[in-house]
């Protein structure tokens, strides 16, 4: 296979061609950069495989253990019980998505450590596009990774219609789209791989544990409802647990203005940021 890198770098700069159109060089950077993303995760093996163990762990080791103690969480959409493990699964589904599409960042750090970044940069395309193709690369992989995690609904006694599927893909993009930006929007000024690694655990986890990923909204003490309800993953949990269980906290218009402004503000904010870097 013709190293990425090389195939990357001869259609950003048109290399042996005459220069497309700018609308063009742009949309051929989007689409190569957000190719580099994709085929970097299906060779990384390694990293499909760690990704899909956590979740697991939540799901059986932490699930099954809380089960017994938590009792009943709701009525499901088919009129059932509604376990802790199926109350549950939602929730580390949308965990699968934020951890991969959070960690996109760092794909940014390496870029600039190992030089690859810089070359892009140079090339004859908008540093918007260059964005925009690593917030869809991300967004891909997330929504890959938590798809996978999104099968084993029968395992957990889940009968969601093929539309109610389709309508958690859909979320799953948002999702992967939101935090990818977070990701893009907290890499772009970092160098050292580490210290993003850092900071993006101080980010993501708070924002996973107010989601109510591992816990029913309506049980919180008052002050822990405020936070959640600044969370902007909260919305995305209650859309993915509203479209596999039928149980919802907000209001669908709720949530989806709730991420949907935020998408659009870390996307924005990502992008004028990414466009003052040196």
């Amino acid at each position: 296979m013709t190293d990425e890198k090389n195939v990357s770098w001869s259609v950003l700069v048109g290399r042996s061609r005459p220069l497309a159109p700018p609308l063009t060089r742009d949309l051929m950077g989007i689409y190569t950069l957000w190719q580099r993303d994709v085929i970097r995760l299906w060779r990384d093996r390694i990293r499909l495989v760690g990704s899909f163990i956590q979740p697991l762990l939540f799901l059986f080791i932490l699930g099954g253990g809380l089960s017994p103690r938590m009792g009943a969480m709701g009525v499901t959409g088919s009129g059932g019980t509604l376990g802790y493990q199926g109350f549950l699964f939602p929730g580390i589904v949308a965990m699968s998505v934020l951890f991969t599409a959070s960690f996109a960042g760092v794909a940014i750090v390496w870029d600039r450590e190992v030089g690859f970044l810089k070359e892009v940069l140079v090339a004859p395309l908008s540093r918007t596009a260059v964005v925009t193709g690593k917030i869809l690369g991300g967004a891909t992989n997330s929504v890959v990774q938590g798809g996978l995690i999104l099968l084993l609904f029968p395992l957990f006694h889940l009968h969601p219609s093929p539309g109610r599927i389709l309508m958690a893909f859909l979320v799953m993009i948002l999702i992967g789209l939101t935090q990818t930006s977070v990701g893009i929007l907290l890499g772009v000024r970092m160098t050292s791989s580490q210290g993003f690694m850092v900071l993006m655990n101080f980010v993501i986890l708070p924002l996973f544990f107010l989601s109510g990923a591992l816990y029913p909204l309506d049980r919180l003490p008052p002050w822990l409802a405020v936070a959640s309800r600044v969370d902007p993953l909260t919305y995305g949990v209650d859309l993915l647990r509203r479209a596999l269980t039928g149980v919802h906290f907000h209001s669908m218009l709720t949530d989806l203005v709730s991420l949907g402004l935020f998408m659009g503000t870390m996307a924005t904010l990502s992008v004028v940021l990414f466009n003052k870097t040196d």
